[in-house]
C-alpha cells in the first residue's frame, strides 16, 4: 500500500521500510526484535538520497485513454476483466458516445479534478467519474449525485483511506434525499436495501467502481478486507421521506427540504431487528439490547452507528412523543456495554483509544457506542413490516452530507 500510494503521489522510488504483518500475535520480546530491525532499516534508507524523492510530483491527470476493442460485448468484458477494471460483474462499454451523454448531464468541466481518491490517489476527474457511471449502467441524470458522492467521501472525518484499505468489512453506503431521489425513481420503500431498483443499484455500483478504478483499492492489493461484504458491490438507497414522522435526514443536517443531498456512511453491514411490539419503550429496549457487541468497532472507537427505522416503528416512537434527538439519546444511554465482556487485550485497546474521552477504566466502566448521541444516525426507510435494521459503522468514520448541484 505504501508503494502504491507513493506512486500515486509522484514518489515512485520512495524508499520504504517494511514491517511484516501480522504482528499482533508477537510477544513483547518479538516486537522489540522487530523494532530494532526496522530502526536499522529506516536509518539505512534515510541515508540514501534519490532524485525521485526530492522531485516528487503528483501523478499525471491526462484524459482517459481510448482503447480499440470490438463491438461484441463479450470482447469488451473480457478486456475489462483482464485489466482489472471491473467489480466482477459485466459492464456497459464506456464508448465515447455514452460517456459524452453522461457528461452532458453536468455543468462541470470534464477535466476538473473532483478529488484525489485514496489509497492510490488517482485523480477523480469528471470524465473518469462519467466513465465509471457508464460502466455501472447509470442513467445520465445520476451524474450530479455521483459527483457529490465523490466530494462527500474525501473529507478527513469520513476516513475513506481506512475504509478502502482496512481488514474490516467496511464499505460506503449512499443515502439520497430530496427531490432528485424521486426524479431518479429511487427506492426508499419496500426492499430499499435490496435488488431490482435501477437507480439504487447503479448509483451504488458506480461509486464503488470509482473507488476501485480511481482510488485503486484492488482486493488483495490495497483493499485488505479479510472477508469483505456484498455491500462492496452496491449499497445505496433513498429515505422514505413521505413516511417519516420527523424531518428527513437532509433537513436534520441543515439543508432545505427542496434541496437534494447525498450522505455517505462508512458501513460494516446490516442486521435485521424484528419486533412486533407496539410500545415505544419496548422498541427502544430491544434495539438498544441489539447494539452491544464485544468485537464492535463502534464501541472501540466511539463510532457512527446507524438505525434504519421502518415507518411502522418510527410512527410508534413519534406517537409516544419522542423526537429523533430523544430516540438517539435513549439508545445512546441504554446501549452502553460493560467492559467486563472484553478480552484483556481488547480492554487495553479500548482504554488506549477512549481513555482521553472516558478516563481510566475499571471493571465497572460502561462504554457508550458513540462519543455523543448525535453520532447515532437515524434513517426512516423501508415499507410495511415490523423490521428495523442496524448498520454498524467502521467506528473511525463520520458520515458526510453534500448538496447535489447541476
Amino acid at each position: 500500500m505504501g508503494r502504491a500510494q507513493a506512486r500515486g503521489l509522484g514518489y515512485a522510488d520512495l524508499p520504504i521500510a517494511v514491517m511484516p504483518h501480522p504482528f499482533g500475535t508477537l510477544t513483547r520480546d518479538g516486537v522489540r526484535t522487530l523494532a530494532v530491525s526496522l530502526v536499522a532499516d529506516i536509518a539505512s534508507l534515510a541515508c540514501k538520497s534519490t532524485d525521485a524523492v526530492a522531485a516528487g510530483t503528483p501523478a499525471q491527470t491526462e484524459c482517459a485513454a481510448l482503447v480499440d476493442v470490438g463491438a461484441d460485448a463479450d470482447d469488451v468484458n473480457a478486456l475489462f476483466r483482464a485489466q482489472g477494471w471491473t467489480d466482477g460483474l459485466p459492464v456497459v462499454a464506456p464508448t465515447q458516445k455514452r460517456v459524452q451523454r453522461m457528461l452532458e448531464a453536468t455543468t462541470r468541466h470534464p477535466d476538473e479534478i473532483v478529488a484525489r481518491l485514496p489509497p492510490g490517489f488517482g485523480a477523480a476527474t469528471v470524465q473518469r467519474i462519467a466513465i465509471n457511471a457508464v460502466m455501472a449502467g447509470c442513467d445520465p441524470a445520476c451524474m450530479p449525485v455521483l459527483i457529490a458522492a465523490v466530494e462527500a467521501v474525501t473529507p478527513p472525518q469520513f476516513n475513506v483511506q481506512t475504509i478502502q484499505t482496512t481488514t474490516n468489512p467496511a464499505t460506503v453506503w449512499l443515502i439520497v434525499n430530496g427531490p432528485i431521489a424521486q426524479d431518479l425513481g429511487m427506492n426508499g420503500n419496500l426492499n430499499c436495501l435490496g435488488q431490482t431498483n435501477w437507480a439504487n443499484a447503479t448509483l451504488g455500483r458506480a461509486l464503488h467502481l470509482i473507488l476501485l478504478n480511481i482510488g485503486r483499492a484492488v482486493p488483495g492489493e490495497l483493499d485488505r478486507a479479510t472477508h469483505g461484504q456484498p455491500g462492496k458491490y452496491t449499497f445505496c438507497c433513498a429515505e422514505n421521506e413521505t413516511e417519516t414522522p420527523w424531518e428527513p435526514l437532509h433537513v436534520e443536517k441543515g439543508y432545505r427540504a427542496d434541496q437534494s443531498t447525498v450522505t455517505v456512511v462508512g458501513a460494516e453491514g446490516t442486521l435485521n431487528m424484528n419486533t412486533h411490539t407496539k410500545n415505544a419503550d419496548e422498541i427502544l429496549n430491544v434495539i438498544a439490547a441489539t447494539l452491544p457487541r464485544p468485537p464492535s468497532n463502534d464501541y472501540l472507537n466511539g463510532g457512527n452507528p446507524w438505525i434504519v427505522l421502518s415507518p411502522e416503528h418510527a410512527h410508534i416512537l413519534h406517537a409516544a412523543g419522542l423526537t429523533k434527538a430523544q430516540v438517539k439519546s435513549r439508545l445512546w444511554e441504554q446501549s452502553k456495554m460493560s467492559v467486563r465482556l472484553l478480552p484483556p487485550i481488547d480492554f487495553a485497546r479500548i482504554q488506549s483509544v477512549r481513555g482521553p474521552e472516558l478516563g481510566t477504566f475499571t471493571q465497572d466502566t460502561l462504554l457508550p457506542i458513540a462519543t455523543t448521541p448525535d453520532n447515532i444516525g437515524i434513517l426512516v426507510a423501508g415499507g410495511p413490516g415490523t423490521h428495523s435494521t442496524y448498520v454498524p459503522s467502521l467506528g473511525s468514520t463520520r458520515s458526510v452530507t453534500r448538496v447535489i448541484l447541476p
